[in-house]
Protein backbone atom coordinates (compact mmCIF):
# COMPACT_ATOMS: atom_id res chain seq x y z
CA UNK A 1 0.00 0.00 0.00
CA UNK A 2 1.38 3.51 -1.13
CA UNK A 3 1.60 6.42 0.96
CA UNK A 4 -0.91 8.15 -1.22
CA UNK A 5 -3.14 5.05 -0.22
CA UNK A 6 -2.85 5.38 3.25
CA UNK A 7 -3.62 9.20 3.42
CA UNK A 8 -6.26 8.73 1.40
CA UNK A 9 -7.73 5.73 3.69
CA UNK A 10 -6.62 7.89 7.09
CA UNK A 11 -8.89 10.65 5.73
CA UNK A 12 -11.62 8.44 4.95
CA UNK A 13 -11.61 6.80 8.38
CA UNK A 14 -11.14 10.56 9.68
CA UNK A 15 -13.89 12.07 8.23
CA UNK A 16 -16.25 9.07 8.55
CA UNK A 17 -15.63 8.97 12.58
CA UNK A 18 -16.15 12.77 13.08
CA UNK A 19 -19.34 13.08 11.27
CA UNK A 20 -20.41 9.08 13.00
CA UNK A 21 -19.38 11.47 15.93
CA UNK A 22 -21.65 14.53 15.41
CA UNK A 23 -25.01 12.32 15.18
CA UNK A 24 -23.58 10.27 18.15
CA UNK A 25 -23.44 14.08 19.94
CA UNK A 26 -27.31 14.83 19.20
CA UNK A 27 -27.88 11.29 19.58
CA UNK A 28 -26.97 11.28 23.59
CA UNK A 29 -28.40 15.10 23.39
CA UNK A 30 -32.17 13.35 22.79
CA UNK A 31 -31.23 10.59 25.32
CA UNK A 32 -30.90 12.72 28.18
CA UNK A 33 -33.23 15.07 27.89
CA UNK A 34 -35.99 13.53 29.12
CA UNK A 35 -34.30 12.70 32.26
CA UNK A 36 -33.50 16.66 32.33
CA UNK A 37 -36.89 17.98 31.39
CA UNK A 38 -38.63 15.34 33.74
CA UNK A 39 -39.86 17.82 36.29
CA UNK A 40 -40.80 20.76 33.83
CA UNK A 41 -42.69 17.97 31.79
CA UNK A 42 -44.40 16.37 34.84
CA UNK A 43 -45.78 19.67 36.13
CA UNK A 44 -46.87 20.80 32.26
CA UNK A 45 -49.02 17.39 31.73
CA UNK A 46 -50.10 17.14 35.73
CA UNK A 47 -47.74 13.39 35.10
CA UNK A 48 -46.94 11.64 38.14
CA UNK A 49 -44.14 9.35 38.34
CA UNK A 50 -45.54 6.34 37.19
CA UNK A 51 -46.72 8.67 33.81
CA UNK A 52 -43.39 9.93 33.21
CA UNK A 53 -42.19 6.30 33.44
CA UNK A 54 -43.87 5.81 30.22
CA UNK A 55 -42.78 8.59 28.53
CA UNK A 56 -39.04 7.41 29.16
CA UNK A 57 -40.03 4.03 28.14
CA UNK A 58 -41.79 5.39 25.14
CA UNK A 59 -38.71 6.66 23.52
CA UNK A 60 -36.95 3.54 24.32
CA UNK A 61 -39.50 1.35 23.10
CA UNK A 62 -39.52 3.03 19.55
CA UNK A 63 -35.77 2.28 19.79
CA UNK A 64 -36.36 -1.54 19.45
CA UNK A 65 -38.37 -1.73 15.98
CA UNK A 66 -35.64 1.30 14.96
CA UNK A 67 -32.53 -0.48 15.97
CA UNK A 68 -33.92 -3.91 14.11
CA UNK A 69 -35.01 -2.23 11.03
CA UNK A 70 -32.31 0.03 10.78
CA UNK A 71 -29.90 -2.50 10.61
CA UNK A 72 -31.81 -4.50 8.14
CA UNK A 73 -32.63 -1.89 6.11
CA UNK A 74 -28.56 -1.11 5.86
CA UNK A 75 -27.76 -4.23 4.92
CA UNK A 76 -30.40 -3.94 2.07
CA UNK A 77 -30.07 -0.05 1.15
CA UNK A 78 -26.70 0.83 2.65
CA UNK A 79 -25.70 2.46 5.58
CA UNK A 80 -25.46 5.54 4.63
CA UNK A 81 -28.88 6.09 3.65
CA UNK A 82 -30.21 4.91 6.10
CA UNK A 83 -28.00 6.93 8.83
CA UNK A 84 -29.52 10.04 6.63
CA UNK A 85 -33.17 8.45 7.10
CA UNK A 86 -32.81 7.83 11.08
CA UNK A 87 -31.31 11.17 11.73
CA UNK A 88 -34.19 13.32 9.91
CA UNK A 89 -36.71 10.73 11.60
CA UNK A 90 -35.71 11.58 15.33
CA UNK A 91 -34.64 15.36 14.91
CA UNK A 92 -38.34 15.86 13.51
CA UNK A 93 -39.64 14.34 16.47
CA UNK A 94 -37.60 15.94 19.07
CA UNK A 95 -38.90 19.25 17.99
CA UNK A 96 -42.79 17.64 17.92
CA UNK A 97 -41.58 16.76 21.95
CA UNK A 98 -41.20 20.09 22.22
CA UNK A 99 -44.45 21.51 21.03
CA UNK A 100 -46.65 18.10 22.04
CA UNK A 101 -50.44 19.12 23.06
CA UNK A 102 -51.16 16.43 25.47
CA UNK A 103 -50.10 13.62 27.19
CA UNK A 104 -51.16 11.07 24.24
CA UNK A 105 -49.33 13.36 21.84
CA UNK A 106 -45.71 13.59 23.78
CA UNK A 107 -45.67 9.54 24.05
CA UNK A 108 -46.19 9.30 20.64
CA UNK A 109 -43.44 11.90 19.47
CA UNK A 110 -41.52 10.60 22.42
CA UNK A 111 -41.81 6.76 20.54
CA UNK A 112 -41.07 7.98 17.21
CA UNK A 113 -38.10 9.62 18.11
CA UNK A 114 -36.58 6.70 19.50
CA UNK A 115 -37.29 4.79 16.37
CA UNK A 116 -34.95 7.46 14.72
CA UNK A 117 -32.09 6.87 17.24
CA UNK A 118 -32.54 3.24 17.18
CA UNK A 119 -32.69 3.07 13.62
CA UNK A 120 -29.44 5.28 13.93
CA UNK A 121 -27.06 3.54 16.68
CA UNK A 122 -26.17 0.08 13.75
CA UNK A 123 -25.23 2.38 11.51
CA UNK A 124 -22.84 4.37 13.11
CA UNK A 125 -21.28 1.44 14.59
CA UNK A 126 -21.12 -0.60 11.45
CA UNK A 127 -19.28 2.36 9.70
CA UNK A 128 -17.08 2.95 12.07
CA UNK A 129 -16.17 -0.44 13.05
CA UNK A 130 -15.43 -1.06 9.26
CA UNK A 131 -13.84 1.89 8.38
CA UNK A 132 -11.51 1.31 11.00
CA UNK A 133 -10.88 -2.93 10.81
CA UNK A 134 -10.56 -5.31 13.35
CA UNK A 135 -7.36 -3.95 15.34
CA UNK A 136 -8.55 -0.26 15.79
CA UNK A 137 -12.14 -1.18 15.74
CA UNK A 138 -12.66 -0.77 19.85
CA UNK A 139 -10.85 2.79 19.56
CA UNK A 140 -12.60 3.63 16.52
CA UNK A 141 -15.59 2.98 18.03
CA UNK A 142 -15.35 4.67 21.35
CA UNK A 143 -14.32 7.49 19.72
CA UNK A 144 -17.12 7.50 17.73
CA UNK A 145 -19.43 6.26 20.97
CA UNK A 146 -17.85 9.23 22.87
CA UNK A 147 -20.45 11.53 21.57
CA UNK A 148 -23.10 9.72 23.06
CA UNK A 149 -22.02 11.22 26.70
CA UNK A 150 -20.77 14.65 25.62
CA UNK A 151 -23.92 14.89 24.22
CA UNK A 152 -25.65 13.98 27.47
CA UNK A 153 -23.46 16.45 28.78
CA UNK A 154 -24.71 18.91 26.62
CA UNK A 155 -28.25 18.14 27.75
CA UNK A 156 -27.46 18.62 31.42
CA UNK A 157 -25.60 21.57 31.07
CA UNK A 158 -28.47 23.16 28.93
CA UNK A 159 -30.44 21.93 32.35
CA UNK A 160 -28.10 23.94 35.09
CA UNK A 161 -28.05 27.06 32.73
CA UNK A 162 -31.15 27.61 30.94
CA UNK A 163 -33.36 26.17 34.00
CA UNK A 164 -35.50 29.74 33.53
CA UNK A 165 -36.26 29.12 29.95
CA UNK A 166 -38.13 26.53 30.53
CA UNK A 167 -38.15 22.53 29.72
CA UNK A 168 -38.82 22.48 26.06
CA UNK A 169 -35.53 24.24 24.94
CA UNK A 170 -33.49 21.26 25.24
CA UNK A 171 -35.55 19.54 22.69
CA UNK A 172 -35.23 22.58 20.17
CA UNK A 173 -31.81 22.29 19.87
CA UNK A 174 -32.31 18.25 19.40
CA UNK A 175 -34.70 18.60 16.97
CA UNK A 176 -33.07 21.40 15.07
CA UNK A 177 -29.11 20.62 15.10
CA UNK A 178 -29.62 17.30 13.84
CA UNK A 179 -31.70 18.28 10.40
CA UNK A 180 -28.58 20.46 9.69
CA UNK A 181 -26.26 17.45 10.26
CA UNK A 182 -28.54 15.79 7.41
CA UNK A 183 -27.05 17.50 4.11
CA UNK A 184 -23.25 17.21 5.97
CA UNK A 185 -24.15 13.20 5.86
CA UNK A 186 -25.60 13.57 1.91
CA UNK A 187 -22.49 15.50 0.87
CA UNK A 188 -19.02 14.16 3.15
CA UNK A 189 -20.29 11.08 4.63
CA UNK A 190 -18.62 7.80 1.86
CA UNK A 191 -20.54 4.55 1.95
CA UNK A 192 -18.95 1.49 3.71
CA UNK A 193 -16.66 -0.32 1.60
CA UNK A 194 -17.51 -3.55 3.15
CA UNK A 195 -21.13 -3.38 2.44
CA UNK A 196 -20.14 -2.02 -1.17
CA UNK A 197 -18.06 -5.17 -1.53
CA UNK A 198 -20.93 -7.81 -0.11
CA UNK A 199 -23.33 -5.95 -2.04
CA UNK A 200 -26.15 -8.35 -3.85
CA UNK A 201 -25.41 -11.28 -1.34
CA UNK A 202 -28.16 -11.65 1.40
CA UNK A 203 -28.48 -13.52 4.40
CA UNK A 204 -32.03 -15.01 6.24
CA UNK A 205 -32.03 -13.20 9.75
CA UNK A 206 -32.77 -17.08 11.20
CA UNK A 207 -29.20 -18.10 9.90
CA UNK A 208 -27.27 -15.33 10.70
CA UNK A 209 -28.33 -15.08 14.30
CA UNK A 210 -29.51 -18.61 15.42
CA UNK A 211 -27.52 -20.81 13.30
CA UNK A 212 -24.09 -22.15 14.45
CA UNK A 213 -21.24 -20.50 15.05
CA UNK A 214 -23.37 -17.74 16.21
CA UNK A 215 -26.28 -18.98 17.92
CA UNK A 216 -24.12 -18.97 21.56
CA UNK A 217 -22.13 -15.49 20.91
CA UNK A 218 -25.53 -13.94 19.86
CA UNK A 219 -27.35 -15.21 22.68
CA UNK A 220 -24.09 -14.14 25.25
CA UNK A 221 -24.66 -10.33 24.01
CA UNK A 222 -27.81 -9.65 23.73
CA UNK A 223 -27.67 -11.13 27.71
CA UNK A 224 -25.18 -8.61 28.37
CA UNK A 225 -26.51 -6.23 26.36
CA UNK A 226 -30.25 -6.19 28.00
CA UNK A 227 -28.60 -6.00 31.81
CA UNK A 228 -25.70 -3.07 30.88
CA UNK A 229 -28.39 -1.25 29.14
CA UNK A 230 -31.04 -1.74 31.63
CA UNK A 231 -28.93 -0.13 34.77
CA UNK A 232 -27.65 2.89 32.27
CA UNK A 233 -31.13 3.84 31.02
CA UNK A 234 -32.15 3.47 35.26
CA UNK A 235 -29.21 6.22 35.89
CA UNK A 236 -30.03 8.50 32.35
CA UNK A 237 -33.66 9.00 32.87
CA UNK A 238 -34.43 8.49 36.95
CA UNK A 239 -31.13 9.69 37.90
CA UNK A 240 -31.95 13.56 38.54
CA UNK A 241 -36.06 12.54 40.24
CA UNK A 242 -33.78 10.23 42.83
CA UNK A 243 -30.93 12.63 43.80
CA UNK A 244 -33.65 15.10 44.58
CA UNK A 245 -35.77 12.39 46.65
CA UNK A 246 -32.08 13.06 48.41
CA UNK A 247 -32.66 16.01 49.52
CA UNK A 248 -30.43 17.29 46.65
CA UNK A 249 -31.85 20.48 44.31
CA UNK A 250 -33.11 20.07 40.73
CA UNK A 251 -29.73 22.44 39.99
CA UNK A 252 -27.58 20.34 41.92
CA UNK A 253 -29.00 17.08 39.99
CA UNK A 254 -27.77 18.84 36.50
CA UNK A 255 -24.74 18.99 37.93
CA UNK A 256 -24.40 15.42 38.66
CA UNK A 257 -25.87 14.38 35.23
CA UNK A 258 -23.01 16.64 34.12
CA UNK A 259 -20.52 15.07 36.40
CA UNK A 260 -21.83 11.64 35.15
CA UNK A 261 -21.58 12.23 31.64
CA UNK A 262 -18.04 13.37 31.76
CA UNK A 263 -17.29 10.56 33.32
CA UNK A 264 -19.11 8.67 30.37
CA UNK A 265 -16.82 10.59 27.96
CA UNK A 266 -13.63 9.78 29.71
CA UNK A 267 -14.75 6.15 30.18
CA UNK A 268 -15.66 5.40 26.45
CA UNK A 269 -12.37 6.24 25.29
CA UNK A 270 -10.26 4.46 27.89
CA UNK A 271 -12.19 1.36 28.08
CA UNK A 272 -12.00 1.33 24.31
CA UNK A 273 -8.75 1.72 23.91
CA UNK A 274 -8.27 -1.16 26.42
CA UNK A 275 -10.17 -3.20 24.65
CA UNK A 276 -7.99 -3.01 21.45
CA UNK A 277 -5.49 -4.65 24.04
CA UNK A 278 -6.74 -6.76 27.12
CA UNK A 279 -9.00 -10.05 26.86
CA UNK A 280 -12.86 -9.69 26.90
CA UNK A 281 -13.05 -11.37 29.83
CA UNK A 282 -10.67 -8.90 31.82
CA UNK A 283 -12.39 -5.46 30.49
CA UNK A 284 -15.84 -7.55 32.07
CA UNK A 285 -14.49 -7.43 35.70
CA UNK A 286 -13.30 -4.03 35.21
CA UNK A 287 -16.85 -2.76 33.98
CA UNK A 288 -18.88 -4.43 36.31
CA UNK A 289 -17.29 -4.38 39.19
CA UNK A 290 -16.75 -0.61 38.62
CA UNK A 291 -20.56 -0.66 38.09
CA UNK A 292 -21.41 -2.24 41.29
CA UNK A 293 -18.86 0.38 43.41
CA UNK A 294 -20.94 3.44 41.70
CA UNK A 295 -24.22 2.19 42.32
CA UNK A 296 -22.94 1.85 46.26
CA UNK A 297 -21.86 4.94 45.90
CA UNK A 298 -24.66 6.92 44.63
CA UNK A 299 -26.58 5.54 47.16
CA UNK A 300 -24.34 6.43 50.34
CA UNK A 301 -22.92 9.56 49.39
CA UNK A 302 -24.42 12.69 51.27
CA UNK A 303 -22.88 15.64 50.04
CA UNK A 304 -22.66 17.14 46.67
CA UNK A 305 -18.67 16.88 46.34
CA UNK A 306 -18.90 13.03 46.69
CA UNK A 307 -21.87 12.51 44.75
CA UNK A 308 -20.20 14.55 41.73
CA UNK A 309 -17.48 11.99 42.29
CA UNK A 310 -20.00 9.21 42.11
CA UNK A 311 -21.63 10.18 39.26
CA UNK A 312 -18.79 10.36 37.21
CA UNK A 313 -17.56 7.08 38.36
CA UNK A 314 -20.67 5.66 36.95
CA UNK A 315 -20.93 7.28 34.12
CA UNK A 316 -17.27 5.84 33.48
CA UNK A 317 -18.29 2.22 33.83
CA UNK A 318 -22.18 2.11 32.51
CA UNK A 319 -21.48 4.12 29.33
CA UNK A 320 -18.33 3.15 29.01
CA UNK A 321 -18.80 -0.55 29.60
CA UNK A 322 -21.88 0.05 26.77
CA UNK A 323 -19.01 1.24 24.47
CA UNK A 324 -17.01 -1.54 24.51
CA UNK A 325 -20.21 -4.45 23.76
CA UNK A 326 -21.21 -1.86 20.52
CA UNK A 327 -17.32 -2.01 19.12
CA UNK A 328 -17.52 -6.02 20.33
CA UNK A 329 -20.77 -6.79 18.47
CA UNK A 330 -19.84 -6.49 15.24
CA UNK A 331 -16.91 -8.80 15.04
CA UNK A 332 -19.42 -11.84 15.45
CA UNK A 333 -21.29 -11.07 11.92
CA UNK A 334 -20.30 -11.23 8.22
CA UNK A 335 -20.27 -7.67 6.96
CA UNK A 336 -23.16 -8.59 4.29
CA UNK A 337 -25.34 -8.97 7.58
CA UNK A 338 -23.01 -7.31 10.08
CA UNK A 339 -25.91 -4.32 10.44
CA UNK A 340 -28.69 -6.47 10.78
CA UNK A 341 -26.48 -8.48 14.00
CA UNK A 342 -25.38 -5.24 15.76
CA UNK A 343 -29.21 -3.69 14.99
CA UNK A 344 -30.33 -7.04 16.83
CA UNK A 345 -28.53 -6.88 19.70
CA UNK A 346 -29.00 -3.40 19.80
CA UNK A 347 -32.82 -3.53 20.21
CA UNK A 348 -32.20 -6.27 22.89
CA UNK A 349 -30.48 -3.76 24.81
CA UNK A 350 -33.32 -1.34 24.27
CA UNK A 351 -35.73 -3.72 25.57
CA UNK A 352 -33.75 -3.42 28.59
CA UNK A 353 -33.47 -0.27 28.62
CA UNK A 354 -36.99 0.34 28.33
CA UNK A 355 -37.73 -2.16 30.74
CA UNK A 356 -35.56 -0.66 33.71
CA UNK A 357 -37.29 3.03 33.83
CA UNK A 358 -40.18 1.23 34.02
CA UNK A 359 -39.85 -1.22 36.69
CA UNK A 360 -38.20 2.04 38.91
CA UNK A 361 -41.14 4.08 38.05
CA UNK A 362 -43.35 1.46 39.91
CA UNK A 363 -41.06 0.46 42.14
CA UNK A 364 -41.04 4.73 43.42
CA UNK A 365 -44.56 4.86 43.17
CA UNK A 366 -44.76 1.99 45.85
CA UNK A 367 -42.06 3.98 47.79
CA UNK A 368 -39.00 1.60 47.50
CA UNK A 369 -37.04 4.95 47.52
CA UNK A 370 -33.17 4.88 46.10
CA UNK A 371 -32.16 1.96 48.19
CA UNK A 372 -34.55 -0.53 46.47
CA UNK A 373 -33.83 0.95 43.36
CA UNK A 374 -30.11 0.30 43.87
CA UNK A 375 -30.47 -3.46 45.08
CA UNK A 376 -32.20 -4.10 42.21
CA UNK A 377 -29.89 -3.20 39.79
CA UNK A 378 -27.22 -5.17 41.28
CA UNK A 379 -28.45 -8.77 39.78
CA UNK A 380 -28.57 -7.98 36.09
CA UNK A 381 -25.12 -6.09 36.53
CA UNK A 382 -23.66 -10.26 38.34
CA UNK A 383 -25.79 -11.53 35.14
CA UNK A 384 -24.23 -9.15 32.22
CA UNK A 385 -21.24 -9.66 34.07
CA UNK A 386 -21.03 -13.59 33.88
CA UNK A 387 -22.24 -14.00 30.33
CA UNK A 388 -19.57 -11.50 28.91
CA UNK A 389 -17.39 -13.87 30.68
CA UNK A 390 -18.31 -16.87 28.67
CA UNK A 391 -18.39 -14.96 25.35
CA UNK A 392 -14.65 -14.28 26.22
CA UNK A 393 -14.61 -18.62 26.03
CA UNK A 394 -16.39 -19.16 23.42
CA UNK A 395 -14.19 -19.59 19.74
CA UNK A 396 -15.69 -17.31 17.26
CA UNK A 397 -16.73 -19.70 14.45
CA UNK A 398 -18.28 -16.53 12.40
CA UNK A 399 -16.01 -15.38 9.67
CA UNK A 400 -14.15 -12.35 9.95
CA UNK A 401 -15.09 -9.82 6.86
CA UNK A 402 -13.09 -7.38 7.22
CA UNK A 403 -10.77 -9.43 4.55
CA UNK A 404 -12.94 -10.96 2.95
CA UNK A 405 -16.36 -9.36 2.86
CA UNK A 406 -18.38 -12.86 1.39
CA UNK A 407 -17.33 -14.84 4.35
CA UNK A 408 -14.03 -17.40 4.28
CA UNK A 409 -11.53 -16.55 6.99
CA UNK A 410 -12.47 -17.67 10.67
CA UNK A 411 -11.32 -15.37 13.07
CA UNK A 412 -9.21 -16.11 16.33
CA UNK A 413 -10.38 -16.64 19.74
CA UNK A 414 -12.14 -13.76 21.68
CA UNK A 415 -10.13 -14.29 24.67
CA UNK A 416 -6.48 -14.89 22.57
CA UNK A 417 -7.01 -11.64 20.34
Amino acid sequence: MNASTIMTSRARMATTIALCFLVALMEGLDLQAPGIAAQGMMAAFAMDKLHMGWVFSAGILGMLPGAFLGGRLADRWGRKKVLMGSVALFGIFSLVTAVAWNYESLVLARFLTGAGLGASLPNLIALTSEVAGPKLKGTAVSMMYCGVPLGAACAALIGALGSGVGWQLVFYVGGIVPLLIVPMLGLFLLESQAFADASGTRIAVGELLFKAPNAKPTLLLWTSFFFTLMVTYILINWLPSLLVAQGFTGKDASWIVLSMQVGATLGTLLLGSLMDRLPTWVMALIIYLGILVALAGLYLCQTLPAMLVAGFVAGIFTTGGQSVLYALAPGFYPARGRATGVGSAVAVGRLGAMTGPLVVGKMLALGTGTAGVMLACAPGIVVAAAALCCLSMLKRGVMDNYNSPDGGTPIAALGER
